[in-house]
């Protein structure tokens, strides 16, 4: 046992999370608790709010169990009744040894270790109030009757709070429900409640005073890292003697006296923002009961804000997939309702967009009676939305000249003009545009810029229709020329976007020209549906599950040999 000496009792503490550090005892006995109205107070879930007490009796210290929840061993005994303790005895309080000693050098303070600031603040990780706000079996069976009433007491709230929160708002209501219920329950004069963007700012989403004309919580830097970046649940007393907000101007000017903070965690512990309650009265200070109140409260309030942002982010993709779903129904009406019938010749035509909605555009009609068939095939910069609108505009420019009969030179060098007028510099079209006497088979084109379309002989050589001006709405004029050829029988116009000949297979290779190629004079003989099918196989092999970055659009004409009349000649 220790005798009465001028040494002083000395505790190595070694806290179940955290650094060991020594704790000098003052005075004539000694609390050990979680709670702040304990004199050493350490941060464990295990340990009752005042869990045991060293004192001076008879000459010597002995120290006794306070009826704690989970016990306490002296020497790996059960502590049931006051025992002497000597120098070298050990301590186990839940999980945290304590070694008895003595020392004549100074001691360290355990502010920084136990995370307890000593009669004025308690800063402690939120995970452990939360865990230790759950009751074990063994636990129950040993509180006693108070204790069961206070937990119920504090359990009520919880599950108004909970009701409460459980009919689908948006996060504005949720928020102010959240004010009231908390300050229905803890009596603050300001509350906010601070949530975290998706680039990690901290921002104000709602705030309270019980004053209509009060002023609005102050934003602090201090309680941003302490309780949402580290997750801590935080109390004050008196902030304005407190040192850690000594260097806090927003705290300090605010002239807050006592303050309770809880982080917003979510199952996975990630910190969603938090809630911060106020007094400046110094009638009003908050005690550990409410800081454990409020943690439960916003743990609660956590599911909510969680569930009411998943909700909101699932209404913004369906309205988004409206929207997208409306701007493709608006494309497809673009695009030609049927293909002209023109005898002796075959028509294929579609597009393939990789996303909802294309940047690639096609029209096929017929003019002038009949005696004029225009082929058009368009891609536009960019990809979604964007790209979308621009063919829109693009279309709705190049509708009056095709229907009035300009030529495809004409054409592009009035819609270019238009299109750069209308348009910032980077929106531009790469487009071909092919106009067809059916009886002659006359083909007249102009290529502004686009991917050159192939013109397959019925005996298999080809003919590249390359560009013949500058990509449309690039500059404010621009001269495009025409060329002519002549389909004859058998023969195959095959015009493509560079969704097609740019797609690539799991090495990262393009399909490129000379495949399309290819395939097109293998399968010259066919109709012009198979001809489009073979190619469209060929793609799918080459790319092997690739999924397609750009648009695909195919438009194909075939002058077919008419059989002769074996009645005939």
């Amino acid at each position: 046992m220790l005798e009465d000496s001028e040494d002083l009792l000395v505790l190595t503490v070694e806290p179940a999370q955290g650094p060991a550090f020594e704790w000098r005892v003052q005075g004539e006995a000694l609390t050990i608790g979680r709670s702040s109205k304990a004199d050493l107070v350490v941060s464990d879930a295990l340990l009752s709010r005042e869990h045991a007490r060293l004192f001076r009796a008879e000459g010597g210290w002995f120290a006794e169990d306070l009826r704690s929840r989970n016990g306490t061993r002296l020497n790996g005994q059960p502590l049931t009744e006051p025992r002497a303790v000597s120098p070298g005895d050990v301590l186990l309080l839940g999980g945290c040894q304590v070694v008895v000693g003595t020392a004549a050098t100074e001691m360290r303070t355990p502010s920084s270790a136990s995370g307890a600031i000593r009669g004025r603040s308690v800063l402690r990780p939120a995970s452990d109030i939360l865990k230790a706000a759950r009751l074990s079996q063994e636990g129950i069976a040993e509180a006693e009757l108070s204790r069961l009433r206070k937990f119920a007491e504090r359990l009520q709230p919880l599950i108004e709070v909970n009701q409460a929160l459980s009919r689908l708002v948006d996060l504005d209501e949720l928020l102010q429900l959240i004010l009231t219920r908390t300050f229905q329950q803890l009596k603050p004069e300001e509350g906010a409640v601070f949530l975290t963007r998706q680039n990690g700012e901290v921002y104000r989403a709602a705030s309270r005073t019980i004053e209509p004309e009060g002023q609005a919580l102050f934003t602090s830097r201090t309680l941003t890292e302490e309780v949402v970046r580290g997750g801590h649940a935080l109390l004050v007393q008196d902030a304005q003697v407190d040192e850690r907000f000594h260097d806090a101007e927003s705290v300090m000017r605010a002239g807050v006296h006592s303050l309770i903070a809880a982080p917003f965690l979510d199952p996975d512990g990630t910190s969603l923002g938090m809630i911060v309650l106020t007094s400046r009265a110094t009638s009003r200070q908050f005690e550990e009961d409410d800081l454990e109140l409020l943690t439960s409260l916003a743990a609660v309030a956590a599911l909510r804000i969680r569930n009411v942002a998943l909700a909101e982010e699932a209404a913004q993709r369906r309205r988004l997939d409206d929207e997208l779903s409306l701007a493709r129904r608006i494309q497809v009406a673009l695009y030609p309702k049927s293909l002209p019938d023109l005898p002796g010749y075959e028509i294929v035509a579609f597009n393939l967009p990789s996303r909802t909605v294309s940047g690639d555009l096609f029209q096929v009609m017929a003019r002038k009676e009949g005696k004029e068939c225009v082929l058009f095939i368009a891609d536009v910069s960019g990809k979604g939305i964007g790209a979308a609108l621009l063919t829109a505009s693009l279309e709705a420019l190049c509708a009056a000249p095709l229907e009035v009969g300009r030529t495809p030179d004409r054409v592009f060098a009035r819609v270019s003009s238009l299109l750069y007028r209308r348009t910032s510099p980077e929106k531009y079209a790469t487009a071909l545009l092919a106009t067809l006497r059916p009886e002659s088979g006359t083909v007249r084109f102009a290529n502004a810029g686009h991917n050159p379309g192939l013109l397959v002989r019925a005996w298999g050589s080809l003919k590249a229709l390359r560009a013949t001006g500058v990509p449309l709405g690039m500059f404010p004029h621009a001269p495009y020329s025409a060329e002519t050829l002549n389909l004859n029988r058998g023969d195959t116009l095959i015009l493509f976007t560079d969704g097609i000949v740019e797609a690539r297979n799991p090495e990262g290779e393009e399909y490129g020209s000379a495949r399309l190629e290819t395939v097109a004079v293998a399968h010259r003989g066919s109709s012009a549906k198979e001809i489009a099918g073979a190619i469209e196989r060929d793609l799918a092999d080459f790319v092997g599950g690739v999924p397609y970055t750009d648009d695909r659009t195919l438009v194909i004409l075939k002058r077919i040999v008419v059989p002769r009349d074996p009645g005939t000649g």
